[in-house]
């Protein structure tokens, strides 16, 4: 398999290609990135010279560069990570980022798997359950791949837009598309705006940690190598023109979650500092993943286990001091330009 990885400088990205290298050594695999503040090369460091690995920096609305690099490498399938991915930005400001590169780099992924489809097997697109919108708090209700999409934010509504151009393209191009909708991702190489590495750091600097509202609201949590074995199962083995949802059936309240950190790190709660709700924040999700089950896959981190693949991801944290260090460096350098 010739693999081309967008967005493959990215926590799930990296996660995902370390995975593929360790399990499929004679694949090769181009790593595709644009290199925005959340990629990071340094989430691949170890792989530079292996001789089946390759980075190409690139933005996937560049029609032109993606398309040569696809043929140049004779890439024959594709799995699409590469987007904006930060609620708190779609909000606060950045609405256009999230249009630009879910909406319209996915169009432009659409288009090329279409003009060279006698090349390309298959393309795997990386998605959220978030296009899902909210579940009742108190409800036993779970989303299914046959639910309706009510995004609440600019984000969900980026990627539920570029999940039904993939459906557009697949009904009206007979496109080999994949659409996968997966719960939220804890491991090595996140950035830390996202919550567990944003409250490993604040806590290492005896910071408060920032609870949106009550902390009540509830997520499924899998692990990133957990959702990286389901997309490999999926684009070796996915149904063209289907859509899975990957989750591992771990809802866990954000205060709870709090509470663990806090506990792997020698804390009380009076280093949380309860704030005001983000706009329109979903109050729960709960992921069906019995269609990708049906097909023999099962999450290693569960709802038994968790503790454990969260200390791990702590740990993680608190050993890799210099990628911590050289994250905050580039975040303060992002930081001068924007004052510039």
């Amino acid at each position: 398999m010739n693999l081309l990885v967008t967005g493959g400088a990215g926590f799930i990205g990296s996660n995902f290609i370390h995975y593929m290298i360790k399990k499929y050594p004679n694949y090769k695999i181009i790593n595709y990135d644009k290199l925005t503040y959340a990629g990071n090369l340094d989430n691949l460091k170890d792989l530079e010279d292996n001789s089946n690995y390759k980075f190409v920096k690139g933005d996937i609305c560049d029609y032109e560069l993606l398309e040569n690099t696809i043929k140049t490498e004779n890439i024959d399938y594709i799995i699409a990570f590469a987007a904006e991915s930060h609620v708190d930005r779609s909000i606060h400001g950045f609405a256009k980022d999230f249009i630009i590169t879910n909406v319209l780099g996915t169009q432009t992924i659409l288009e090329i798997v279409k003009n060279n489809k006698e090349q390309i097997k298959r393309l795997v697109h990386v998605s959220t359950d978030e296009v899902y919108g909210s579940l009742e708090l108190d409800g036993k209700d779970r989303f299914t791949e046959s639910s309706n999409f009510k995004p609440n934010s600019p984000y969900a509504a980026s990627k539920a837009s570029s999940d039904l151009f993939c459906r557009a393209y697949v009904k009206t191009f007979h496109l080999p598309v994949i659409v996968t909708h997966c719960s939220n991702n804890y491991g090595p190489y996140q950035f830390p705006e996202k919550m567990i590495p944003f409250f490993v750091l604040k806590l290492l600097k005896n910071e408060k940690i920032p609870v949106y509202g009550d902390g009540l609201n509830v997520r499924d949590w899998i692990h990133a190598i957990d959702h990286s074995n389901a997309l490999d199962l999926l684009l070796h083995k996915g149904v063209d023109g289907e859509t899975y949802n990957i989750g591992s059936d771990n809802e866990i309240k954000n205060i709870d979650i709090t509470k663990a950190i806090l506990e792997l790190m020698g804390k009380d709660e009076n280093s949380i500092e309860y704030v005001k709700d983000r706009p329109g924040h979903d109050r729960k999700y709960a992921i069906d993943s019995s269609k990708i089950k049906s097909m023999g896959w099962k999450p290693i981190y569960t709802k038994e286990n968790f503790k454990e693949g969260l200390k791990e991801t702590v740990e993680w944290y608190i050993n890799n001091k210099e990628w911590v260090e050289n994250i905050e460096k580039n975040k303060e350098n992002e930081l001068n330009k924007c004052v510039k």
